[in-house]
């Protein structure tokens, strides 16, 4: 007898029910019009540190145990003197992007887990939108995700997600990561 494939189960969700209600609640006529996630990019820059091999392999270190993939080195892509970056030479930042089950799996854990754990959290602002209706969430410390142990939260950073959403307005986007359970901070305040 051949087993199902594993889904996750945000996966599952959006396929049997997002979908459906997207397209009712958006007035869309085609299911091929809804909002979908094709991608999450989590990054941290270096910056200041970029010469510090421990801070470095620190921050891989966390990176591959959050996302659960190997991290990538992200090079300076002009000189800048005032800095000391070369064009190519200096390491600005890593970054690692999830797709399919992976991605699916980071987001569940971090709308269940994650977030929760942040402390006086209100929810996500709403201001990280950008023009083509991907967003933007930073996280001051990595010390809110459970995979980390206490000598992975000795060096401090923060890092930054980005949800890359094909959508044809961006108001849509919005919709789609509040079906997924991401809390967003109420208007006008807390």
């Amino acid at each position: 007898m051949a087993t199902k494939p594993y889904e996750p189960r945000l996966k599952t969700l959006y396929k049997g029910t997002i979908v459906k209600a997207l397209e009712k609640e958006l007035e869309l006529t085609n299911v091929h019009q809804v909002p979908k996630l094709e991608k999450i990019v989590v990054s941290v820059g270096i910056g200041k540190h970029k010469d510090d091999k421990h801070f470095h392999e620190a921050v891989v270190t966390t990176l591959r145990k959050i996302t659960g993939q190997q991290p990538v080195d992200r090079m300076a892509k002009k000189s800048i003197a005032t800095f000391k970056i070369r064009k190519g030479l200096n390491r600005v930042g890593v970054s690692v992007t999830l797709r399919g089950a992976h991605m699916y799996e980071f987001l569940d854990r971090l709308i269940s887990v994650a977030l929760p754990r942040v402390r006086d959290f209100h929810g996500v602002g709403a201001k990280g939108f950008d023009r083509s209706g991907n967003y933007n969430l930073g996280i001051v410390e990595q010390s809110v995700f459970p995979e980390l142990n206490f000598e992975d939260t000795q060096t401090l950073h923060g890092l930054q997600i980005t949800f890359v959403i094909a959508n044809e307005h961006k108001g849509h986007s919005r919709a789609l990561l509040e079906k997924f359970g991401l809390p967003f901070e109420k208007e006008g305040g807390r």
